[in-house]
């Protein structure tokens, strides 16, 4: 994986990624909306802009797993 990925924790299996979610008045500046439904890998990738939505829980919730292993 790419280290400048970015990484987007969710509860939620579908997600929809469009690039400018987090920037102000960035829909002009994003990509076309699109969904992705996570399996059972854990995580999606966006095509467009290569973030990555991960399930909390899941194998590949890194984050989580760093958190419980103390």
């Amino acid at each position: 994986m790419n280290d400048n990925v970015e990484i987007v924790r969710t509860n939620s299996r579908r997600v929809s990624c469009d690039g400018a979610t987090d920037i102000l008045g960035g829909a002009a500046l994003g990509h076309p909306r699109v969904w992705f439904e996570i399996d059972e890998k854990g995580y999606a990738e966006c095509g467009y802009c290569d973030r990555r939505y991960v399930l909390i829980g899941s194998p590949a919730d890194v984050a989580g797993q760093d958190a419980t292993a103390n």
